[in-house]
């Protein structure tokens, strides 16, 4: 009888392992968006109004909740202490946000430089 009182309890820990994790189906998406607004922003509304990028947004986090996560999080980084991260795929853009979480990033401020984010300056050939 005290166990069945443990299996609720046991059954919300395993779930809360499918919220947490690299999430790299969804995070995938959120890279494919990234590089197609700004290759094509037209071509970007237009998934996100038919709604391809929502619905693919969707399907993404059901398979990281469901399984991709789970396995991260059982399969290795609950035993090592070391969560798993997710590098983003590189995009070029002219003009870009910084994060929030960066300290020099400030809401809606957009950055205009001639280099692109992480390329170091040439430097002067004499």
């Amino acid at each position: 009888m005290r166990h069945c009182r443990l299996l609720p309890l046991l059954a919300l820990a395993s779930l809360g392992s499918c919220f947490a994790g690299p999430h790299q189906l969804r995070r995938s998406v959120d890279d494919w968006d990234r590089r197609l607004y700004v290759q094509s922003p037209w071509l970007d509304v237009g998934l996100w109004i038919v709604p391809v990028i929502p619905a693919a947004t969707l399907l993404a986090w059901a398979g990281d909740f469901l399984l991709c996560d789970a396995v991260s999080f059982w399969g290795g980084d609950a035993w090592d202490g070391n969560g798993t991260g997710f590098v983003h795929a590189r995009v070029e853009p002219d003009e870009w946000y910084e994060s929030l979480v960066f300290d020099r990033g400030r809401w809606l401020r957009v950055e205009k430089h001639d280099l692109r984010p992480g390329e170091k300056p040439k430097a002067d050939a004499k």
